[in-house]
């Protein structure tokens, strides 16, 4: 999504500099009235391309918040296991036969 509006950005340059100079060299009413209509369009085109991103970032943080959970989660319930068990017991080991 990013990369798409980043590849944008030559283009809407390209088109409002297009478009102001079409603004400034209209003759008559029509046409300034017909170059703003497109610099509004081309002004709500960009806004929906950072809408865009914005709701792809929320996304991703979303995500990245849901894995976060799961791993505290995950290593909390680890953490719980471990502790629980009986671990070392210590005890009188013989090692060499005395018979």
């Amino acid at each position: 999504m990013q990369a798409g509006v980043v590849g944008n950005i030559p283009t809407n340059s390209s088109a409002m500099t297009s478009l102001v100079s079409a603004s400034q060299s209209a003759s008559g009413a029509l046409q300034a009235a017909q170059a703003g209509n497109q610099l509004l369009a081309l002004q709500s085109q960009q806004l929906s391309d950072l809408v865009a991103v914005l709701a792809a970032k929320g996304r991703a943080d979303a995500l990245e918040q849901a894995r976060v959970t799961a791993t505290e989660s995950q290593g909390r319930q680890q953490y719980k296991i471990f502790s629980t068990r009986g671990g070392y017991q210590p005890g009188n080991v013989t090692m060499f036969s005395t018979n």
